[in-house]
This record gives structure tokens, sequence and C-alpha cells, in this order.
């Protein structure tokens, strides 16, 4: 017998976040997370930007209306079962789409902060960092921070693995439900540890340090966390589960581009679990 998707509800993610023309991270990243993980994936672009492996040129914002325009399209039409967010540039971006998220009340929000590519670009106007601390992060459902971004809206340097599951805590402080600290930047030739925070306790998660340079992990774990939520995880399993994929998908990564930056395999990932 023959199955018929189309006649299947649709597990359906939204993406709203920046464009990476170099196909690795931004919204690139996170609709081949999405089908990766069976889920429809939708999108509203904050930004453009010019990028490669080896850096980013130039940044284009759209106007706020078109963004308005593009996150109401896809709530007039499709059942929404998760929303990431990605580069918001600025404040008056962050305010378009804090109304959007309070208009609309997704199940679940997960923010990644972005705040500086791996290239060393930056992502977000200063005036934009308070908005993000006071006005967006108390709605969200988990926020994904890595140490850089969680040391700028902390206002403190984090040192070791000790002071990352003190500044999760902190970072719940803030509003977020969840929180979900990428240890990545933390130097030492150690395991690579995430550190998770909810109501009920921390959680550490480990896996190999890998030895390379890598684009779009940020990206990728957000819209993993999404694509699982979206499926029906709870919140720890789907951050969980997550974390094991970008750790398969950079163990399958390859370099497209003739910088160091390796991509993530995201089908590859998908297949092997």
């Amino acid at each position: 017998m023959v199955m018929n998707n189309a006649a299947m509800p649709t597990k359906c993610a939204l993406t709203i976040a920046g464009s990476d023309s170099g196909g690795g991270a931004g919204i690139q990243a996170d609709l081949k997370t999405f089908a990766a993980h069976g889920v429809h994936g939708l999108s509203a672009l904050t930004a453009l930007t010019a990028q490669h492996t080896r850096g980013v040129t130039a940044v284009h914002l759209p106007p706020e209306e078109f963004l308005h325009a593009q996150i109401e399209a896809c709530f007039e039409d499709f059942e929404i079962g998760a929303v990431k967010l990605g580069m918001l540039a600025n404040d008056s971006i962050i305010e378009v789409v804090v109304e959007a998220i309070q208009r609309h009340r997704p199940a679940h929000l997960v923010l990644d902060p972005v705040m500086v590519a791996t290239s060393g670009a930056k992502l977000l106007a200063d005036s934009a960092l308070e908005a993000m601390r006071t006005r967006l992060l108390p709605l969200a459902s988990l926020i994904t921070p890595n140490i850089p971004e969680a040391e700028l809206l902390l206002g403190h340097a984090i040192a070791d693995t000790d002071a990352m599951h003190s500044a999760a805590v902190e970072l719940r402080a803030l509003g977020a439900r969840a929180v979900l600290l990428k240890g990545g930047h933390m130097s030492g030739d150690g395991p690579m540890v995430d550190v998770y925070a909810d109501a009920h306790g921390l959680r550490t998660l480990t896996h190999d340090r890998l030895q390379l340079e890598a684009h779009g992990t940020g990206c990728s774990l957000a819209s993993a966390v999404a694509a699982n939520l979206c499926i029906g995880h709870a919140m720890r399993e789907a951050c969980s589960a997550a974390t094991d994929y970008v750790h398969r998908a950079l163990v399958m990564g390859y370099r497209p581009g003739r910088g160091a930056v390796v991509v993530l395999d995201h089908f590859g990932a998908a297949r092997v679990q």
C-alpha cells in the first residue's frame, strides 16, 4: 500500500535569521537541519550577508516592514511548531520579532543570540544587546549562547567549566525557561562540554573535542533543538539529541570553499544515528 504523504499533517518550523551566501550557516544551515529532521522549514530573512568560508564581506538589512510581512505570511498559512531565532542585527529588528512572537505565541521559541561570526565579523549592534537581554530573552523557551555571547549578556568572563555552570544559572535568571551554554570556545585539550540548565537543575553534555575550525555549528544546533521540539521531544531530550546531531555532522563535515572552515554534513548526520 502506498502512503499518501500529502494527506499527513506536516510539522513546520520557522527560522527568523540572516542568510549566508556561502551556504554553511544562517538560514541555509537552518533549513538543511530542519529537512534532515523531517521537518518542513519556513524562513523570514532578517539580513543578507555576502560571505564565504573566509569571512563576511558585506551585510544588507531588508526593511523592517518586509521582515514583518515575511513572518506574517508564515504564520497565516502554516501550523508552526517551533521558531528559531538567529541573527537579528539591531534593536529595531529585535522589536519587530518581539511583537510578532507576542502576537502569535509559538509553542517553542529557540534563541541563538548571534553576535559575532566565526570569522570575527560583528553581527549585532551595540545598542541591540540590551534589547536582546530585556525584551527577547524572557520570551525564549531556550537560549543557546556560546561562551563569548554569554559573557556579553552577563557582563563578565566565564573562565572554566565550573564558571559555565554558574553562568547557565545566571542566564536563566534573565528570563529564558532553559539555557544550553555551548562550550566550544572553552580552551583546553579535554572533552567539549555544554551545560544545560532548566527549572529542574543542571546537566552536562559531553563530546570528544574535534580539532577543526567549523562554520554554522551554532545555527545548526539551535535549529536541531527547534526541529526536535517540533516533532514532540521534551526540551532536555531535544537538546541532548541536537548536540549529538551536530557532533556527527562535524565528524562527517567537509570543506567546500578555499577557506579552512568545515561545513556540517547535515544529511550524513541524519543517516547515521
